[in-house]
């Protein structure tokens, strides 16, 4: 029935939410497989749908992390202005490049697979803080661009990628975890938009799931709240050492699925 699928998405987005917000990651990565395998999204419409929980869960976090003062910072700026045109070429190569589930299943497995090993690698062999390490401006705008664009295929926004690999070079996390979520929610909004005008050209299955994307956006909301409230207090290397095995698995059991 439509009201258990939606407790469902709610009960789910809320879940995701609260472990990944602490580090930087909007949950989106991580409710796709969710989408396809148990909720019945279909490829490309899962996309729209996955920017769309974004768009409705970011504020949550955000409100939290707001008071840190970090959300304006020259980091969130740097990501802002490569993801954002990314995750509209990105919208682009979706509907038109890879629409077939099969294909999509391996580009999902090709991006989690790696982002676990990256996770459970950086915590297990952690990297000090240290500004001499971190990228120049200009190299983490042009990182952005590219994750942008991977995240646009994905539903992602592109800051789910980029927290981790920015992490994994040396930066703090509570530095990196408010600017990586700004950037998701900025870009998920114009990703959204990219697919809502894409739509109108009469591309088949692009429009979201508006009952289900919201169900579980309003689940991130709160949960998203609640794990950046909780971030303070939470054991850091297990939240990690979680995420990215959570991340490889999934990747695993997505790269089974489209080879078979």
């Amino acid at each position: 029935m439509e009201w258990s699928t939606g407790l469902s998405g709610l009960a789910v987005g809320l879940l995701i939410a609260a472990v990944t917000a602490p580090v930087g990651v909007s949950g989106a990565v991580f409710l796709l497989p969710v989408q396809l395998s148990v909720l019945g999204v279909p490829s490309p419409a899962v996309t729209p749908t996955n920017l769309l929980f974004n768009v409705v869960a970011g504020p949550g976090a955000l409100l939290r992390y707001r008071r840190t003062g970090l959300l304006y910072s020259p980091l969130t700026r740097h990501l802002v202005a490569g993801t954002l045109p990314g995750v509209v070429i990105g919208a682009v190569v979706r509907v038109f490049a890879v629409p077939g589930p099969a294909v999509f299943r391996l580009l999902v497995a090709a991006l989690l697979m790696p982002l676990g090993l990256w996770l459970i690698t950086r915590t297990l062999s952690p990297a000090q803080p240290n500004p001499t390490a971190e990228p120049s401006p200009r190299t983490i705008t042009g990182l952005a661009l590219v994750v942008g664009i991977v995240g646009g295929i994905y539903g992602i926004g592109g800051g789910s990628i980029l927290g981790p690999i920015l992490v994994g070079r040396g930066m703090p996390v509570a530095q990196v975890a408010p600017a990586a979520l700004a950037s998701t929610f900025v870009t998920s909004l114009a990703g959204a938009a990219a697919f809502t005008l894409l739509s109108l050209t009469g591309a088949s299955n692009v429009t979201p799931d508006w009952y289900l994307g919201l169900a579980c956006g309003l689940g991130g909301l709160i949960g998203g709240y609640l794990g950046a409230h909780l971030q303070p207090h939470l054991p850091e290397t297990a939240l990690r050492l979680l995420l990215g095995s959570l991340a490889a698995a999934l990747g695993v059991v997505y790269a089974a699925q489209a080879l078979r």
